[in-house]
């Protein structure tokens, strides 16, 4: 029997009414793998190719057949806009044959909730965070909200594999199967996958089940793809050249920029009138500031406003506001966003993406490609690369257009080795331990320690934490009063950490964005949020400051006035660039291929960029002399690879150098001051690799490096660990150290 054939009446019905003349690939393979088998089940395929209807489509053939006795399946999204999207779609295809559909997130409304609970059925949409909230809040009930409950549907399962919201929604599926009392099969969804075996291994933990991953030949895509470099003041790289334009279709104007604008803002709003797009930007403070930008250029012309504003900050309203617009196929607005409309949302027939400057990963690129192109279009993207013009005396760093070779970088791995980022599966998360520690005794109420470690421990996500890291957690919660011990000898939550897990901010691992207040002497500078650790830089009223003291209590920054730039901001997903990115720029101005993408600006910096790279030798050398005791070093390694080097430089080779005034651009390049000479350097470097190396020794004495949600509440032994050894990438380090000198002995054979 074909797939079309195994699907239920009402089902074959809505793929008639859709005008739908045959299956896609993904429907057939996702047909066949959750008929077929009793596996856990993980597709992967373009965005738009139809995986929702590919998983629900036998789900609810299943559910016709054999209806469940309670919640039969749970969708979780990660985005509410997304839930909200996937609402309308499944109502459609569910109310035919009377299977209902409930979603649940902090902007539904109670009596939507009560029904669901009265009469637990069908399929439960809903967000890592409210299911979390569910846990807590109606414990006794989760048995028969979910006694029959047979399949988990996990979207976008990509967005969760690199942080500790991945890690909660793991441990949220675990917790719920065992309270429940059933072993769901998981279906994972996501467009933009690299590690295929891995995702699935971590789609399947605690399951004990295998994941189907069925193989699906795709059709190439046809891109429509530019980048054009723009210097914000001055003369632009090609003015005066003759230099080919790539695709010139696209350069054509559709209005015109008001006189003295910023050049690349000014691009986008000459490009975007009488269409709709998106513009992609990496920050909600960029975010803001581009929106305001474009919208004044709107006044000075003396036209409606055109631009919208979306991103996770934005109370609901205004987020909903957006996503209306941009569904409604009579309106041509732009909407500038962060990574909240770069999943699978569906907002209509979209002629154009924009993003300023490069993007951190291959697979943010390709999913915010992927917001165009639906309805029967290609994907079009236009990058808009954006640099202060390097003045006449910068120091040679300084002077390569990194956001540009980034971009490059990024598009060619896809392009050229269909590359995307793995998951980072082998973390210490701390601060989800103590989430899960505090939800797991709010929720049950009294444990005794053994109960509390044997729900806790067990669960796929903390394989790395041992019992004894257990213990300090339990006892410095117990001295900061989160929990308590009782006349028993149990546990239960303590006056401190009631205060913690009663906040509706508690079902969320991801850090809010709390503003810290930065002073100077006695003076108040303003606001930011997520402030680094002291000894990092901050760049706040026009001024770049080393930070002296953070007072999370308080909400205080302390800081000193410094020159130079700041560093990229290193966290979970913003500033983690991999390993590989940084390998493929340097090969980008190593290499005289002419990417088609480019347009004459680009193609004029990228030119000038390599004749720099040629001249210094920087893409050979990986220490360049920059003049008398200055010295950079270009390691070509990722986030976390880099920030172990760093550290290993000041802390374990500074001295033996007499290496001063270290200046980091991260990921791509260190400055410092240095009384020795290169092959001291390198010397010194292998001497100190060879030696044996705890990580915890990269963390500076008086450091408690503080990145997650729930740090702060942590003992600091475990934060410095989790930092060591579950952020630091030192075998790639090291193995980086090594390679440098294995090629130092080969030039030495060489001109012997």
């Amino acid at each position: 029997m074909n797939i079309f054939d195994r699907y239920a009446p009402f089902v074959q019905d809505f793929i008639y009414q859709n005008h739908w003349e045959s299956l896609r690939a993904i429907q057939v393979a996702a047909g066949d793998a959750i008929f077929n088998t009793d596996e856990n089940v993980l597709l992967s395929a373009s965005t738009a190719s139809g995986k929702t209807e590919a998983a629900f489509f036998p789900i609810l053939t299943l559910f016709s057949e054999d209806p469940p006795v309670s919640v039969g399946a749970i969708y979780i999204g990660p985005l509410k806009a997304l839930i909200n999207d996937q609402f309308l779609r499944l109502n459609d295809l569910c109310a035919e044959a009377n299977i209902p559909v409930w979603h649940w997130h902090g902007d539904v409304a109670q009596s939507h909730k009560a029904k669901l609970l009265k009469h637990p059925s069908g399929i439960l949409q809903i967000t890592p965070e409210s299911l979390e909230a569910l846990l807590l809040h109606k414990h006794a009930a989760i048995s028969k909200l979910f006694h029959d409950l047979r399949f988990i549907v996990i979207d976008e399962v990509h967005s969760l594999m690199r942080g500790d919201r991945g890690g909660q929604t793991l441990c949220l599926m675990e917790r719920l199967s065992k309270l429940a009392g059933v072993n769901p099969r998981r279906i994972g969804l996501s467009a933009t996958i690299g590690d295929l075996e891995g995702t699935g291994a971590f789609l399947a933990s605690g399951t004990g089940r295998g994941t189907v991953i069925p193989r699906i030949e795709t059709k190439g895509t046809k891109w429509r793809l530019s980048m054009e470099h723009f210097y914000i003041q001055g003369e632009q790289s090609a003015q005066g050249k003759s230099v080919e334009q790539a695709l010139p279709e696209l350069a054509q104007k559709t209005d015109t920029a008001p006189e003295h604008a910023d050049p690349g803002i000014g691009y986008i709003f000459e490009h975007t009138r009488g269409k709709k797009c998106l513009v992609f930007v990496n920050s909600r403070e960029e975010c803001e500031a581009v929106t305001t930008t474009l919208r004044q250029y709107c006044e000075v012309k003396h036209e409606p406003d055109r631009f919208l504003i979306h991103h996770g900050n934005l109370s609901a309203a205004y987020r909903e506001t957006a996503e209306a617009v941009m569904k409604d196929e009579e309106q041509f607005q732009t909407t500038v966003t962060t990574a909240t409309l770069e999943l699978g949302i569906d907002i209509g027939r979209l002629e154009r993406a924009f993003q300023i400057d490069a993007p951190f990963t291959v697979s943010s690129f390709l999913q915010r490609m992927g917001r165009t192109g639906r309805r029967d279009l290609p994907p079009e993207m236009w990058f808009v690369i954006r640099e202060d013009p390097p003045e006449a005396r910068a120091m040679l760093p300084t002077t390569v257009p990194w956001k540009l070779i980034q971009a490059i970088a990024l598009v060619q791995l896809y392009v050229q080795e269909r590359w995307v980022e793995p998951p980072r599966l082998d973390r210490l998360p701390y601060s989800l331990l103590y989430h899960q520690t505090m939800s797991t005794l709010a929720s049950c109420g009294e444990l005794s320690p053994a109960a509390l470690a044997s729900r806790v421990l067990t669960l796929s996500y903390f394989h790395r934490v041992t019992q004894e890291d257990f213990k300090t957690l339990l006892r410095h919660l117990l001295s900061i009063d989160h929990i308590q011990r009782t006349e028993n000898g149990g546990l239960i939550v303590g006056i401190a950490g009631e205060r913690i897990t009663n906040s509706f901010k508690f079902y969320a691992v991801f850090q809010e964005n709390e503003e810290y207040t930065v002073r100077w002497n006695s003076q108040e500078l303003g606001t930011i949020v997520q402030p680094p650790p002291a000894g990092e830089k901050i760049a706040i009223a026009g001024h770049v400051w080393i930070v002296e003291e953070v007072d999370h209590k308080r909400h205080l920054v302390y800081c000193e006035q410094v020159k130079g730039k700041v560093p990229a901001y290193f966290g979970e997903c913003p500033g983690d660039i991999n390993t590989k990115v940084l390998e493929r720029m340097r090969m980008v101005l190593r290499e005289n291929a002419v990417y088609p993408y480019l347009m004459k600006n680009a193609v004029a910096r990228l030119e000038l960029a390599r004749h720099t790279a040629e001249n210094s030798g920087l893409t050979e050398e990986p220490l360049i002399c920059l003049g008398g005791d200055m010295w950079c070093l270009f390691p070509w390694l990722g986030t976390y690879a880099f920030l172990a080097l760093e550290r290993f430089l000041k802390i374990k080779c500074a001295p033996h150098l007499k290496l001063t005034g270290m200046d980091s651009s991260r990921p791509y390049f260190i400055q410092f001051k240095m009384q020795a000479s290169k092959e001291q350097f390198f010397q010194v470097l292998s001497k100190m690799e060879r030696q044996p190396l705890d990580p915890i020794e990269l963390v500076y004495p008086k450091e408690v490096p503080m990145f997650e949600k729930y740090d702060e509440f942590l003992p600091e032994e475990l934060v410095k660990k989790g930092f060591a050894y579950g952020v630091l990438a030192i075998d790639e380090m090291r193995a980086r150290i090594r390679n440098w000198n294995e090629k130092i002995a080969e030039d030495v054979y060489t001109n012997l």
